[in-house]
Parts: structure tokens; sequence; C-alpha cells
């Protein structure tokens, strides 16, 4: 291998006082929060009720991603001491002194925090009493631009990296080692960023901003039916299930299996996915 022709990755970790991957996170949540205000504001949906949304939201996607990483990529740490379930919790690391230190959360899966989001929307919407749908598909169309810097944090922090190859566009990540990689995160981030336009494309098409003397006819299309979330998770985990066979497994007990976790934990949200899509075809 000639790895002068390879791409070589070794940014700072921060820019001044923020990290990468936490400013990426902002970013991306901030995203987030402007494009779903929006489309409450198109849909004549009440300012107070999107107010709560994003504490929602976020508590959601942290729990479920931090929890989702500790119990399924790291259950013998985590969950068989009294400190592990601390740092399961807690943003911090316990030292072989007797110490600890601040480490920050250190571990975060999406399937987890997928479902997380969805356990906070649920609680959500039993609070605000709007449609599920409505707030699942509003949510959908918005989770591409936050995918997207999640997994440029991700690239940042030169974590989740692929298997060793020989393509020309090959990373070497300086920090984890000198063998050319797939740069993994960067093909999500890629996909995501594609994921938000074609929904964008869709919503705007299909759901024309309410007038008092027009209102767009229903379709499958239309938000509230689900087809957005459902699109959303199937595209999602879709990709996620076939891009796990350029990444290097994450927790050496995956080696033994079949599929690994990642590619595990995509398959039920697939078929959400579909089952959602579905659903939304019979809408009239």
């Amino acid at each position: 291998m000639n790895i002068i022709s390879y791409i070589s990755w070794n940014p700072e970790l921060s820019l001044g006082p923020f990290r990468w991957y936490g400013l990426c996170w902002l970013i991306g949540l901030a995203l987030a929060y402007l494009i779903v205000k929006r489309l409450y504001k198109e849909q004549k949906i009440k300012d107070e009720l999107f107010d709560p949304l994003f504490i929602y939201c976020f508590i959601g996607i942290l729990l479920g991603a931090r929890l989702g990483h500790c119990i399924f990529y790291e259950p013998d740490h985590f969950l068989t001491s009294v400190k592990g379930l601390v740092e399961m919790i807690l943003p911090i690391h316990f030292m072989a002194d007797g110490g600890w230190k601040f480490v920050g959360y250190q571990g975060l899966a999406s399937h987890g925090g997928t479902l997380g989001l969805m356990i906070a929307l649920w609680l959500y919407v039993k609070k605000t009493k709007l449609s599920i749908w409505t707030v699942l598909d509003n949510i959908a169309i918005a989770t591409g631009s936050t995918a997207c810097f999640i997994r440029l944090g991700n690239l940042m922090n030169s974590e989740i990296i692929g298997k060793v190859t020989d393509v020309p566009w090959a990373f070497i990540f300086e920090r984890v080692d000198m063998m050319p990689r797939h740069p993994g995160q960067l093909y999500e981030a890629i996909a995501y960023g594609i994921l938000f336009a074609i929904m964008w494309t869709i919503y705007k098409k299909n759901n024309p901003v309410k007038t008092s003397a027009l209102s767009p006819q229903p379709s499958a299309l239309t938000v509230g039916t689900g087809w957005y979330f459902g699109f959303c998770l199937t595209y999602i985990f879709t990709f996620r299930f076939f891009i796990e066979y350029t990444k290097e497994i994450q927790e050496a007990f995956e080696a033994s299996l079949p599929l690994d976790m990642g590619q595990i934990l995509s398959i039920p949200f697939i078929i959400l996915g579909v089952v959602c899509m579905l659903k939304a075809k019979r809408v009239k």
C-alpha cells in the first residue's frame, strides 16, 4: 500500500474552548429545532405546543443513546458493578487509584437514541394531545440534518472507524493507527445529508402551506400519515445495515456473531419503517 496517496486525518479535537464532537451535536440539534419549528408554523400548530418538544427530544436521545451503548455494547463493564452503573449515568470514569475524572459521555448508540426519542415523543403527545403521527413525521423530516452532523462529530473524533482498505479515498486515522481505512463516518454523514434533501423536497411538494381558503388534499405523503417516519427509519437503518460491512467491530464479542450488533439492532427498525410506510399508503 502506498500510504502517501491516502488522506491523513488527525484534526485538533477542539475549536478553541469547544470540542468538535460536542459542537457538531449542538449544530445538529439546533438545525432540527429550527426545521421543526418552521414545520409547526406552516402546519398551524400552536407555539405553546412546540416549546416543550425540544426538551423531550434532547433528554430522550441522550438517555437512549447512552443506555443503548452501555447495555448492548459494553454490558460486562457497565452492568456488573456499582461503579459501572454510576459511569453509565454520570459522565465520569473511576480511576485505579480510587479517584475519578470527568470524561464526558464516551459511547452513544444511534439505535438507543432512536428508541429513546420514540419513547420521549410518546410522552410528549400524551401531554400535548397532538397526533403521534404528525409529531413523528415532523421529527423524521429534520432527522437527516441532525444525524449528518453527529457523524461528522464522530469523524472529527476519529471514532467508529472503517476496515482497512485500498480505495483511493481511504483515510489514515493517525490517532488510531497508520493504516488506510474506510471513512465510515463520512459515508453516513453524506447519506444522511441526502436523506434530508429527499425528505424536504417531498414534503414541500406534497404539503403546501395551509391557508384559510385552501388546504392540501390528504395523501400518503401528507404529514400525519406516518410515511415520513417510516421512510426515515427504512432509509437510515437499511443504509446502517450495509455500511456495517465497511466498519471495524466495536466490541470483541461481535467477532463471533454472523451479524454485528449494529446490523442486528437495525433489523427491527427497518421492519417498523416498512410497516409505517405501508400503513400510510392506505390513507385516502
